[in-house]
């Protein structure tokens, strides 16, 4: 038996260990592994055979079963005589399991490895800037991530996007039709036009540039999370107040009142997809450390250890310089395709949605910037194992 770390690569990603198995010395193979979290590859003597992929919150607990003695009248699953070689990597959270184990099986299995994933892809609010009269829908699926359609979310479900996307829309007289307009005055509209709630662009009951210019409010609300429209009711109701139009300001503030729930109950990962820049600390294998991924335009990278006590030559730097340092090794990646930017968005919703997660997550403010402050006492609660930080409540 090889105790060896003779890396086992899979193209785009490394399991780290590698031990050989023999049934007659399965006791030492046993010993070596940690009981510990992992992602671990079994393979078998013949190279075209089919390799076992799983992770698993004990490594050796998981290989006692697979690869024990078994009774022969049991039908428990055994690989005790197929398996030649084992592959793994140690892991300090499921968050990082589950990104491992995504990546192995991507390229261990590329024809069916959504499958096994069991993937559901997150809904996302679609502005199709595209089309020449510009409409909001609900979609799973993303388009060319160089066209000109804006993507907002992700949700926590199909129902979520759009209630938000309808409670939102009905402060606009952006148009709800699905069809492929070609205007025409004698065109007789339908409900929302008829209550004022569109400008009929589909009968040109406006000009195209109040159109376009109904559809940029629209877009500024959802990329400033409805903030864009709660300042201009603010203001709006400052003003009529100011010229003592009491009904008008009563009015408005009607309108305010109907907006806050709307956006009480918006999550902050919601926001525009390539502006979705967050950093996620996890509880790290490495002792005396927390993992840092990246999610950059939703798409993840990582681990990287960030260590809680500095080497000798770093004890001179603040903690905040020594996060910066080590995120700057720790370059964002692109999505080759639009279909794997949805498998990663996939994996950062199942987590970010649980009822109860470990680990946390800080996304970066209009300026690209970290919060700092709350990252350095997000990463001391994450090595104490302490409860994440509650998000800030809309404003």
């Amino acid at each position: 038996m090889s105790s060896v770390v003779e890396a086992f690569a899979y193209n785009d990603y490394v399991l780290t260990e590698r031990l050989e198995f023999l049934p007659e010395r399965d006791a030492e193979v046993f010993a070596a592994v940690p009981a510990a979290p992992a992602v671990f590859l079994l393979l078998g003597a013949d190279a075209q055979s089919e390799p076992y992929v799983s992770k698993t919150a004990n490594l050796r607990r998981r290989l006692q079963r697979l690869l024990g003695p078994v009774d022969e009248r049991t039908k428990k699953l055994s690989l005790r005589n197929r398996v030649r070689s084992i592959e793994y990597t140690p892991t300090g959270s499921d968050f990082e399991s589950g990104f491992l184990l995504y990546r192995v099986l991507r390229t261990a299995f590329p024809r069916n490895y959504a499958d096994r994933m069991r993937f559901r892809f997150a809904p996302f609010v679609k502005l199709h800037l595209e089309n020449e009269f510009p409409r909001a829908s609900i979609t799973t699926r993303l388009g060319k991530l160089s066209g000109r359609n804006l993507y907002y979310g992700p949700f926590l479900s199909r129902a979520a996007a759009e209630k938000f996307m309808n409670d939102s829309l009905d402060f606009f007289k952006m148009r709800r039709c699905v069809d492929d307009l070609h205007p025409d005055p004698k065109f007789p509209g339908c409900i929302y036009s008829e209550m004022k709630m569109c400008l009929a662009p589909c009968f040109k009951g406006c000009t195209d540039d109040d159109y376009a210019s109904e559809v940029n409010r629209v877009q500024a609300y959802f990329e400033s999370s409805g903030e864009s429209l709660l300042r201009q009711f603010s203001a709006e109701r400052e003003a009529a107040a100011e010229k003592l139009a009491f009904e008008d300001a009563a009015a408005i503030h009607a309108r305010i009142e109907k907006l806050t729930p709307v956006l009480s109950l918006l999550p902050e990962i919601v926001r525009r997809l390539d502006r979705l820049s967050a950093l996620i600390i996890q509880p790290s294998s490495i002792k005396g450390s927390v993992a840092f991924f990246r999610a950059e335009q939703g798409v993840l990278a990582g681990p990287v250890a960030f260590l809680i006590q500095p080497a000798e030559h770093a004890k001179s730097q603040s903690m905040e310089a020594r996060v910066q340092q080590t995120l700057q090794a720790l370059p964002g990646e692109k999505a080759k395709s639009a279909l794997e930017a949805m498998e990663h968005i996939a994996l950062l919703k199942r987590w970010y949605y649980r009822g109860t997660r470990t680990g946390e997550i800080f996304f970066t403010d209009a300026k690209n910037e970290l919060p700092m402050r709350r990252v350095v006492r997000g990463i001391s609660r994450v090595f104490r194992g302490e409860k994440l930080e509650p998000e800030p409540a809309p404003q």
